[in-house]
C-alpha cells in the first residue's frame, strides 16, 4: 500500500458483511476496489450468525472468509490494515491514511466501519459477551429458548427487552439494576406477562466451567439465569468519517442517548460529496442480512455516480478534442499526472476484450513439455496464460497492474473451472513482487506506456526461481511497423542484454533458448501484419 502506487475506484473501509457485500457488486460492476479491514468483527465473540437466509447459523468468521473469497475471485484486493483518517484531494479524489503510515488514493469511499459495543460498568459482562450476556432475541433467542432469562436494566428499553424476550421463554427476570420505578403501566403489562421484577443493584454474574449460571445483587442473593441481557450503547466507530469532517448523530429515547450513528440517505450517501456508508456505522440495529443488503444498495448508488462522472468526463473529451493530445494511449491531457494503473486500467476499458483469449505461443511452445509445479505469471493481463498454465496442472500465481485486467482474468478462470489453481494479485512490480519461489517464471510482453523498471523487476523474476526451475522472457524486438512516431529513447533490448541485465554469477543459468522469432499480428485496421519479438529461456542450476 505504497503511496500513489494505485489508485482505486473505490476504498471500502471495513470488511465486514456491509462492506463485502459492496465490494462484491462494485468488483461485478468492473470497478477497481480495495477493502481495508481492521480484522476485529462485531459478532467475533458469537459462535454462529443466524437469519441469513441461505447461510444460517454458519460461524460469523466462516461467512467473512467465504465473502472475502467471493470478492477476491472478481477482482477486489483485501488488505488487513488500520485505516485512522482520510482527506480530500484537489482533484475531488480522497486519500486514506493507515496507522502504519501508509496511504492509498480512491474516487469515492464506502465505510463500513460498524459500531462499538460499550457495555454496562458491570464486572463478568465484558467476559461473557456473545455467549452468556446478550442483547438480541432475533440471534440469540432460539439458542436460549425455554431457559432462565435475565434482563439487566439499564435504560429507557428495558422493559420492552423483557416483554420481547418473553417470547422465547417463559422464565424471565427483569432486574432493575439503575432504574428508576417504571411505573404502574409497566408494571401491570410485565405480571400480565410472567415477567418477575428484583430490584437492587446487579454487581456480577455468576459462572460455572465457561457458562452462565446466576446473577448477584448487592445484598449477595443469586438469582439463578442462564443468561443475561442488556442494553449496550453502540458507537459508531467514525474515526474516519470524523477527518472528513462527518459528526456522529446521537441516537435518543425518552431524553437519553443510547448511542451514536452516522447521518445517511437512504442509499447511504453522506453529506461530504463521494462518501457513503453501509450497515452499523449508520445503523445500529441491523443484522447481518441487512447490513449485507445495505451495502448493495450503497455500491450500486456508488457505482451510478461515478458512471455519471465517467460520462460527464468523457462528454468535455469529445467536446475538446484539442485538450486530449497529450496521451495517445488515453486521450487524456499530459499536463495530468496519470499512474501507469490508470492508464492500463482506462486501455483496457475500452473494449469487453483487449488480448486475443488465447495463451501466448512461445509460453505453449517452451513450457508443454515442463512437469507442472508453481509457476509465477508476471504481466497476466487477461489471464489467458495463467488459465492455460492452470489447466495443465499448475498451481498459478498471476499478477497485473490493471484491475480491470484481474477481475476479468477471474471470471475467465472460473469459467475455465481454474479458479481454484490460480491466486490473482496486483503488484505494481516496481515498488511490490509475489513472495515466494516459483518452478516456472513467466514475463511475457512485459512492456509499460509508463515509467516502467524492466531490468530490476527481472532481476526479482530470477530471484524467485526455485534451483532447477524455469525463467521464460518473451518480449518485442522493436515498434511494429503501423507506429509512426515511436519514441526514439525506448530500447527493446535483445536476448544477450536480458540475459547480462539479470547479471548472473558464473554458472547460474543454462541458456535454453535465445533469439529472435516472427509471428502474425493484426494491425490496429485489421490486416495480417508481421511482428518480430525475442525470447530467453534459462534453467537456474540445482
Amino acid at each position: 500500500m505504497s503511496d500513489r502506487s494505485q489508485r482505486y475506484d473505490v476504498v471500502v473501509i471495513g470488511g465486514g458483511a456491509a462492506g463485502l457485500s459492496g465490494a462484491l457488486a462494485l468488483s461485478r460492476a468492473r470497478r477497481s476496489v480495495l477493502v481495508v479491514d481492521a480484522g476485529a468483527p462485531r459478532n467475533a465473540p458469537a459462535a454462529h450468525a443466524h437469519n441469513y437466509l441461505g447461510r444460517e447459523g454458519a460461524p460469523p468468521l466462516e461467512l467473512l472468509a467465504d465473502g472475502r473469497a467471493e470478492a477476491a475471485a472478481y477482482g477486489a484486493e483485501i488488505v488487513e490494515g488500520e485505516a485512522v483518517a482520510a482527506r480530500r484531494l484537489p482533484d475531488g479524489g480522497f486519500r486514506v491514511e493507515y496507522a502504519d503510515g501508509t496511504a492509498v488514493e480512491a474516487r469515492r469511499l464506502l465505510v463500513t466501519t460498524g459500531l462499538a459495543d460499550e457495555l454496562p460498568p458491570v464486572p463478568g459482562l465484558a467476559e461473557y459477551w456473545g455467549t452468556g450476556v446478550l442483547h438480541c432475541p432475533y440471534c440469540h433467542g432460539w439458542e436460549v429458548r425455554t431457559r432462565p432469562v435475565g434482563i439487566l436494566a439499564t435504560g429507557p428499553l428495558a422493559v420492552h427487552q423483557a416483554l420481547l424476550w418473553r417470547q422465547w421463554t417463559d422464565d424471565v427476570t427483569l432486574f432493575r439494576h439503575s432504574e428508576d420505578d417504571f411505573g404502574d403501566d409497566a408494571y401491570e403489562q410485565l405480571a400480565a406477562r410472567g415477567v418477575t421484577v428484583v430490584d437492587g443493584e446487579v454487581v456480577g454474574i455468576e459462572a460455572r466451567d465457561g457458562r452462565l449460571t446466576g446473577v448477584r445483587l448487592a445484598s449477595g442473593t443469586v438469582f439463578p439465569r442462564e443468561a443475561l441481557v442488556v442494553q449496550p450503547r453502540f458507537t459508531a466507530r467514525s474515526g474516519v468519517l470524523e477527518s472528513l469532517g462527518l459528526a456522529p448523530t446521537p441516537m435518543e429515547m425518552d431524553g437519553r442517548v443510547l448511542g451514536t450513528y452516522m447521518a445517511a440517505d437512504p442509499a447511504g450517501a453522506t453529506e461530504v460529496p463521494g462518501v457513503w456508508v453501509a450497515g452499523n456505522v449508520t445503523n445500529p440495529t441491523e443484522q447481518v442480512v441487512g447490513a449485507a443488503a445495505a451495502g448493495l444498495k450503497a455500491a450500486a448508488a456508488l457505482n451510478a455516480d461515478l458512471v455519471t462522472e465517467d460520462t460527464r468526463r468523457a462528454v468535455e473529451a469529445r467536446r475538446s478534442p484539442t485538450d486530449t493530445q497529450g496521451d495517445p494511449m488515453t486521450g487524456t491531457d499530459s499536463a495530468t499526472p496519470r499512474t501507469d494503473a490508470e492508464l492500463w486500467d482506462e486501455r483496457y476499458l475500452r473494449s469487453d476484450r483487449i488480448w486475443s483469449g488465447n495463451p501466448n505461443t512461445v509460453l505453449v511452445q517452451e513450457v508443454s513439455d515442463l512437469e507442472p509445479g508453481r509457476a509465477l505469471d508476471l504481466g497476466c493481463g487477461e489471464g489467458a496464460d495463467a488459465v492455460w498454465l492452470a489447466g495443465r496442472g499448475w498451481d498459478v500465481t498471476a499478477t497485473d497492474l490493471s484491475r480491470v485486467a484481474l477481475g476479468r482474468a477471474a471470471v475467465h478462470a472460473a469459467d475455465a473451472g481454474v479458479a481454484d489453481r490460480i491466486d490473482w494479485q496486483w503488484h505494481d512490480l516496481g515498488v511490490s513482487f509475489p513472495a515466494g519461489e516459483y518452478d516456472l517464471v513467466s514475463a511475457q510482453f512485459l512492456h509499460s506506456m509508463g515509467d516502467l523498471p524492466r531490468e530490476r523487476i527481472l532481476r526479482r523474476a530470477a530471484d524467485a526461481v526455485a534451483p532447477g526451475g524455469i525463467l521464460l522472457v518473451v518480449g518485442h524486438a522493436g515498434f511494429p511497423h503501423w507506429e509512426k512516431n515511436p519514441d526514439p529513447s525506448v530500447r527493446f533490448p535483445t536476448p544477450d542484454e536480458v540475459l547480462a541485465s539479470l547479471e548472473p554469477a558464473p554458472g547460474e543459468w543454462e541458456v535454453l533458448l535465445s533469439g529472435e522469432h516472427e509471428r502474425v499480428q493484426n494491425d490496429p485496421d485489421g490486416n495480417p501484419t508481421t511482428r518480430t519479438d525475442n525470447a530467453l529461456k534459462v534453467r537456474r542450476a540445482g
